[in-house]
């Protein structure tokens, strides 16, 4: 019997997980990505771009596709579409397992101001010009033209279309991972003074965090959302190990789960 099963990805532990996963003769992997990167990295196993339609539209995909699990392994700040999957999954009667990357931890030297959201980062900033790096996506960073008093230093993967609305910008246009001394490198050639982030986790992107401890530079840090009460693994091996247990509950139903 083959088992089909959904991958919502985006992220770099969603590519790993279907890599280890689509060597097995026994699954077949879909993953799907919600189409905001221009040019994604390749994927390695069958690809399927945009959204869905919300709960609904999930919810049908997974009926009709006849998927066995669906594994949630969007960016930790996805909170929308981690939302939906859940609902989606409990309405479908398909299990879900999500892959939570554990957040950074401020280390000794950090100098973080912790907000709750975009919004707040930009008031974080201050009133006074100050020379900001925006290490977030091109989506949310519009958010910051209600500060053009700043320079601003914007990395993203795909050009910022239409370009923010400030006087004074800098963009770049780089795929991680970035590496603490390429970092450290970046912050000191645009003499930045702050950094916005989120803290995604992960060593893909923590490089910016080390540099700037290293160089005594501020971080605002902007919280993760609340994600829905799923059960979930940490690290890409720990949910690949888990596959099985949730297929065998889904296909063989209730009867199987007393011999797991």
């Amino acid at each position: 019997m083959t088992h089909r099963i959904l991958i919502l990805g985006g992220t770099t532990e969603a590519r790993q997980v279907a890599g280890i996963l689509s060597v097995r003769s026994d699954l077949a992997i879909t993953l799907s990505l919600a189409g905001r990167t221009e040019n994604p990295a390749a994927q390695g196993v069958p690809v399927r771009v945009g959204g869905f339609g919300g709960v609904d539209g999930l919810a049908l995909y997974l009926h009709e596709t006849d998927v066995d699990l669906l594994i949630d392994a969007t960016h930790p700040y996805a909170a929308q579409i981690s939302a939906n999957a859940a609902k989606a999954a409990r309405r479908s009667g398909v299990p879900i397992v999500a892959l939570k990357r554990p957040g950074w931890e401020p280390a000794e030297g950090d100098q973080w101001t912790l907000v709750d959201g975009v919004t707040s980062s930009v008031t974080a900033l201050g009133s006074a010009q100050r020379r900001v790096f925006l290490a977030l996506g091109r989506q949310e960073i519009t958010a910051f033209e209600a500060a053009p008093q700043h320079h601003y230093l914007i990395r993203s993967v795909d050009p910022v279309e239409p370009r923010l609305t400030v006087p004074d910008a800098t963009y770049l246009l780089a795929r991680g991972p970035f590496q603490e001394p390429d970092e450290h490198s970046l912050l000191q050639e645009h003499r930045i003074d702050v950094v916005v982030s989120k803290n995604s986790g992960g060593e893909a992107t923590y490089g910016k965090i080390a540099a700037a401890r290293a160089l005594g530079i501020e971080v605002v840090m902007i919280r993760r959302p609340a994600l829905p009460d799923v059960t979930s693994a940490e690290t890409v091996e720990s949910l690949a190990a888990m596959v099985d247990h949730f297929l065998v509950g889904h296909v063989l139903g209730p009867a199987a789960d007393r011999g797991v």
